[in-house]
């Protein structure tokens, strides 16, 4: 059986794969620098994105949960967020891709839209703050998750049945609200957990 492919070419999607990408690499350079820093100097005074008890980066960067898998998160990151920019730029120059490419990809997304959830958790219940440059990552990890999974339903990547590929387009205007009720879900959280509103007066 030759190997099936995706008869579109979600140049829409390749568009925010490139910019999503761009700014996840940026936040994941950002906090790397930061770690880094903080490694060289141990005694160096608060970090560049340390604003406030509860708006900083550092806390979360010397946290066990900052470097899960033996290593800081960040440099996960800086890897990980080459593949959207990879991806979207080849689609944007008319590469299409086997099926078992975007599935492929498509787990990867879920794996960092799991990530984040639980990092956001972390952040929120644990550690008590919000890092600057990980709501970045959150805020732009979010709607690629929504939009990747939107595509392979619509496209007939997940299954070619009429139903589910009309489910899916249909589903394809609303991405931008669900990222948003997504950050509006996470925000109220915030609020009531850490009292986000108050710590600004």
């Amino acid at each position: 059986m030759p190997t099936r492919t995706v008869d579109t070419r979600p140049r829409t999607l390749a568009v925010w794969l490139v910019i999503a990408g761009v700014i996840g690499w940026i936040a994941a350079f950002a906090l790397t620098l930061e770690k880094f820093h903080k490694l060289g100097d141990p005694d160096a005074g608060p970090a560049s994105c340390d604003f406030s008890p509860l708006v900083q980066c550092s806390r979360n960067l010397d946290s066990w949960q900052g470097s899960v898998f033996g290593f800081p998160n960040p440099i996960l990151g800086l890897t990980g967020w080459m593949a959207p920019i990879v991806v979207g730029m080849a689609v944007l120059a008319g590469a299409r891709f086997a099926r078992w490419f975007w599935l492929a990809f498509a787990a990867g997304i879920t794996f960092a839209f799991g990530f984040v959830l639980w990092l956001i958790g972390q952040s929120i219940f644990e550690l008590g703050t919000l890092c600057p440059w990980c709501m970045v990552t959150w805020a732009v990890t979010i709607p690629t998750f929504y939009a990747v999974w939107v595509q392979l339903l619509k496209s007939g990547t997940i299954t070619r049945s009429p139903g589910v590929r009309a489910f899916g387009a249909a589903l394809a205007p609303w991405v931008p609200l669900m990222a948003f009720v997504t950050y509006v879900v996470v925000a109220l959280i915030a609020q009531l957990r850490l009292d986000v509103i108050a710590s600004l007066f």
